[in-house]
């Protein structure tokens, strides 16, 4: 697969050598950290370590707890939180919608900025620090003004935000290592106030039941000190939306402020089911839409949300990069894309 141009990595990306080295080696010497034993407790030293080296990275002064990832961290958020009311963006992850069915929905404007002239009182607001699918970044500053105007909580998902840009000023963070060249199956739910939170029971000072994952905890650390510069991305993303402009494709929130890592495309006429075929049988990998909805036969809610008919939602691929992501493989893509759209125009 080294051949491979890899380009999905909002999905997941490549496990960092340095991480891969660290969880084996946690692995090697590994004893459960709730344990009262020597091994048990040097275990907990080191998860504590970990904690502490996490919390430094992302620029953390407050309470960290250790999740599976950040779908669990979204269900202890909207479960436990200690307010009435909840009320999620129509763009927020599916994990998020799940995990407050019954929650109200604040809409977004066509560029996906949600409407902050609808935030309810007192309620615990989930709003993304950025977009999985769009990459678009909300206005961290009016987001949380917002929110405390109306003596609400601020649930915000930096899921794919973390490391990239400074953490927003809310009381409840979603991050996960996974999207930074971590493992899978850690993540964090950043806590301002414990406060804010009902205790469940169990491990993570009363918040999480189940055995703490050290080796995990030690890899998110390794991926958040050792993640690469980011600089670079910002001029490989406008390669990509001129290119694909060039070639007669549409850029999704394109006036909108995005992640570097993070752009989507539409081309007209054309299911993404049949771009991701070509780009994939060519050795490029790209989604539709997050992970976790790409595989359904619905469109996309996000674009649906931002006023995208079902049918153009489903001509859009999203293509995302990593610190590791080069010239060469933007060039490639917009190659293979450009002339799979040529001659769709043709037929």
């Amino acid at each position: 697969m080294s051949d491979r141009i890899y380009l999905d990595h909002a999905a997941t990306t490549l496990v960092l050598p340095q991480v891969r080295e660290a969880v084996a080696e946690a692995y090697a010497r590994w004893a459960n950290p709730s344990s009262p034993h020597a091994e048990g407790r040097a275990a907990k030293a080191a998860l504590e370590n970990a904690r502490g080296r996490i919390k430094a990275a992302l620029g953390w002064d407050h309470e960290l707890i250790l999740t599976s990832g950040a779908t669990e961290a979204a269900i202890l958020a909207l479960g436990q939180a200690r307010i009435e009311g909840r009320a999620i963006s129509a763009v927020e992850h599916d994990s998020v919608r799940r995990a407050a069915p019954a929650a109200a929905t604040i809409h977004v404007d066509a560029e996906g900025m949600v409407d902050l002239a609808a935030i309810p009182e007192g309620a615990l607001i989930a709003i993304q620090a950025a977009n999985s699918e769009t990459g678009v970044i909300q206005p961290f500053d009016a987001v949380g003004a917002a929110i405390r105007d109306h003596g609400g909580l601020w649930l915000a998902d930096a899921a794919q935000t973390a490391a990239k840009l400074p953490l927003p000023d809310a009381d409840l963070i979603i991050v996960s290592a996974h999207k930074l060249g971590g493992p899978p199956g850690i993540g964090a739910l950043l806590v301002k106030d414990m406060a804010a939170l009902a205790p469940t029971g169990g491990q993570e000072k009363g918040y999480r039941g189940g055995t703490e994952n050290l080796p995990g905890a030690i890899g998110f650390a390794v991926a958040l000190e050792a993640r690469g510069p980011r600089e670079h991305l910002a001029a490989l993303r406008q390669r990509l939306d001129e290119g694909v402009r060039a070639a007669g494709g549409q850029i999704v929130a394109e006036n909108s402020k995005r992640l570097s890592e993070i752009t989507s495309y539409r081309l007209p006429g054309t299911a993404a089911a049949a771009q991701l075929i070509e780009l994939d049988m060519a050795g490029i990998a790209v989604s539709a839409g997050s992970a976790c909805s790409s595989g359904t036969l619905k469109p996309s809610a996000v674009l649906t949300a931002m006023g995208w008919s079902e049918g153009d939602a489903r001509e859009v691929i999203r293509v995302s990069l990593a610190p590791s992501t080069t010239a060469w493989e933007i060039e490639r893509f917009l190659e293979v894309w450009t002339r799979f759209a040529e001659r769709r125009r043709a037929a």
